[in-house]
């Protein structure tokens, strides 16, 4: 199967890390705008890890699923809504992905939090 950068990108943005960490780059960037900057590919597998053990209880659907690429860079842009048994969250975010080959070099990713209740406070519903 061909590589696609695009498809390596939305796996991480889904939280399907198993699909995703083999092609960081063993010196991988990740910023989170406005929250941390994680150096190094073990400190993003750490991350990622404990992302999925905290989603443990919680049941992710995401209603827009949009994909940009060209080049190097993959644009992620995504809305999901995260179910716990003590209530729901909504996020929509975008993650971008620089690749050197079939490494990812550097995630910059955006979120924000929204009121899952409200439609005017979330982007149109699309799934590529």
């Amino acid at each position: 199967m061909a590589f696609d950068p695009g498809a390596v990108g939305r796996a991480f943005s889904e939280h399907r890390f198993d699909e995703a960490l083999p092609y960081l780059a063993k010196d991988v960037r990740w910023t989170v705008v406005g929250y941390m900057v994680l150096e190094g590919a073990d400190a993003v597998r750490q991350t990622c890890g404990e992302t999925l053990g905290s989603l443990e209880d919680t049941t992710t659907t995401y209603d827009r699923c949009v994909i940009a690429a060209q080049d190097d860079v993959v644009a992620v842009d995504t809305f999901a809504h995260y179910t716990r048994p003590d209530g729901e969250t909504a996020v929509a975010s975008c993650d971008i992905y620089e690749f050197s080959g079939e490494e990812i070099t550097a995630i910059t990713s955006y979120a924000v939090e929204v009121d899952p209740d409200d439609a005017g406070s979330q982007p149109p519903p699309r799934n590529s």
